[in-house]
């Protein structure tokens, strides 16, 4: 867990060669113990960096907002001409989706009603919405009708939400449907790009999406600082910072 930062039942069960039962009684003692907090599907060290919710939309859209720009104008250029792409919920993925140049023309796949809406008047624009359960505040669709629609899609670049990114925990979301979501639009995307503000590095959300080796790069307003710099590049994981 200290390497890891969240480890889940399975794998604790799987490298420890015992039953999950086993695992999650075990879990349970050490919790009382004060040694570990549990987490859905697993645990970390106690007094981590876990965090285990997030400000509301509305909120979160006003923090950081200048962040989040310089990082949305980034972003908007990695979606070339004729692309079938992906843009995730989330407020800078919405900015992204706002910062898109009006002469681009792409099809958009996207779970988040807001970005939707938000490129629902671009000439240039084939925007495509996920069914889903809707999680209210958020606009955002997730669940076994979000995971079908993406299922047929292979896109050309993806530009992902994170809820934090971390040098061992690697990229970690609040919603377990939607962790699921990202991890299998990484795997289904030539390029795959996190955008995250520094408020988020060395930060660890419940949910694990992917490692540091799986997504193409990050998007970024600030370079991060040691380890996770030097983690992102051993995983050979491109920065993109507007600084």
């Amino acid at each position: 867990m200290r390497s890891a930062g969240v480890v889940s039942t399975e794998a604790l069960a799987s490298e420890l060669d015992v039953s999950s039962e086993t695992i999650r009684r075990d879990l349970l003692v050490l919790e009382e113990q004060g040694v570990l907090q549990k987490v859905h599907g697993g645990a970390t060290i106690a007094g981590s960096s876990v965090a285990v919710s997030e400000p509301p939309f509305d909120v979160r859209s006003e923090e950081e907002l200048q962040r989040k720009q310089r990082i949305a104008s980034l972003a908007a250029g990695l979606i070339p001409s004729g692309s079938l792409a992906f843009i995730d919920v989330g407020t800078t993925a919405l900015l992204a989706a706002k910062a898109l140049p009006h002469a681009l023309a792409a099809t958009i796949v996207t779970a988040s009603l807001r970005v939707a809406v938000e490129l629902s008047d671009r000439p240039g624009l084939d925007v495509l919405v996920t069914g889903g359960r809707l999680r209210k505040g958020e606009l955002a669709l997730s669940g076994m009708l979000a995971t079908a629609t993406l299922a047929e899609m292979h896109f050309d670049v993806a530009l992902l939400g994170s809820g934090g990114l971390h040098s061992e925990a690697g990229l970690t979301d609040y919603y377990y449907d939607e962790a699921q979501a990202r991890r299998a639009i990484i795997a289904r995307s030539a390029r795959s790009y996190i955008l995250c503000d520094g408020t988020k590095f060395e930060k660890i959300a419940q949910y694990r999406v992917a490692g540091l080796a799986d997504f193409t790069g990050v998007v970024v307003d600030e370079a991060p600082d040691e380890p996770l710099a030097k983690a992102l590049q051993q995983s050979g994981a491109q920065i993109i910072s507007s600084s």
